[in-house]
This record gives C-alpha cells, structure tokens and sequence, in this order.
C-alpha cells in the first residue's frame, strides 16, 4: 500500500518511514502539509499519515483539504500526536476528519495495528463505492431505480445525475431493422 508521510521532523518522519517500508509499503515522505497536499494532490493515496503541528499547512488544515477534494477515494489519515493531547484537541481533529491517532514517541506495533485498521476500513469504502455504482434497471422497460425508491426512465434519471441532455437520432443497426422497411 502506497502511504504519504507529511512530517517536519527528520527524525520522526525517517523512523516512521523505516517502519512502513519494513512492513512492505510504498512510502513519500513530505516535510510540511503545503508541500504534503502537493504530492497528494498529484496523486491520491490510501493512507496519509500526518504531523499535528507542522509550519504552514498543519495536520489538521491538510485533513480538511484531502476530505474537500472531490471525487478522490476514500484516504485513511493517521494523526501524529503528542501524550498530552488533550480530549477539545481530539474532538477537533475528529471533526477536520481524522480518522485515528498515533502517539509520540512512534510504536512499531501501534503503526501496524492502525495500518490494519486502515487497510478494513478503505476494503469497506472500496466495497461500498462498487456497490453505489450499481444501477437498479428494471429488465422489462428499463426504469431505473433511485435512492428513495422511485423508479425514472433512463433519459430522465442520467439528466438529474448528470444535467446531461439527449439528443435523438437512431443507430446504424436500429434504421436497418426498424425504418428502412417502412419507407417502402
């Protein structure tokens, strides 16, 4: 799995890299959020494992910009945090998005115990995103079924997902087998 480090100090961000390389993952490894939401921007990962208090772009901002990026899969993001965080700070992190925490000093164990979590959680958002790409197709008129249980033709549902307009004209196949006998 591929995971992006976004840490400030060289010496938390290396022990945290040597860790997860070991552990058999692919590893960027950022020194500040603005640089962090660069690498992430040109390229999504799964999991992000981010520094609270970095210069610029802190942990908590970077969660906010990673969840506000639109169509991106669902990232696992991992706070680094110090033992004495206090429960107002826990909450405000919960509410940028965060999804868990590691402690400093960094545990070895810790980081594997959470990469498993991380690794459950993004199988479930893949899981659930397959299965809200599937569309409810009545197999006699081809209505379509929505959220709320209603059933639309297909030009009308695609025009309210979409705001896609139709035009109309008819197929190669569809005229040889349709028109071209009735204009004789």
């Amino acid at each position: 799995m591929k995971i992006l480090i976004a840490e400030d100090d060289v010496v938390s961000a290396k022990v945290l890299q040597i860790a997860l390389e070991s552990s058999g993952h692919e590893v960027v490894t950022t020194d500040c959020g603005e640089s962090a939401w660069a690498a992430f921007d040109a390229e999504p990962v799964r999991v992000i494992v981010s520094d609270w208090m970095m210069p610029g772009l802190d942990g908590l901002d970077f969660c906010r910009q990673v969840r506000a990026r639109p169509k991106t899969d669902y990232t696992y993001f991992i706070l680094l945090t110090a033992n004495h965080t206090g429960r107002e700070n826990l909450r405000k992190a919960m509410d940028a998005g965060v999804d868990d925490f590691l402690a400093k000093p960094l545990d070895r164990e810790a980081i594997t115990m959470r990469l498993r979590v991380a690794e459950r959680i993004i199988e479930f958002a893949t899981q659930l995103r397959q299965l809200k790409e599937l569309l409810p197709i009545c197999m006699y008129c081809k209505k379509i079924r929505d959220d709320e249980n209603y059933w639309h033709g297909v030009e009308t549902y695609i025009s309210q997902q979409t705001g896609s307009n139709f035009s109309h004209g008819i197929c190669p196949e569809c005229f040889e087998k349709h028109v071209k006998f009735r204009r004789h």
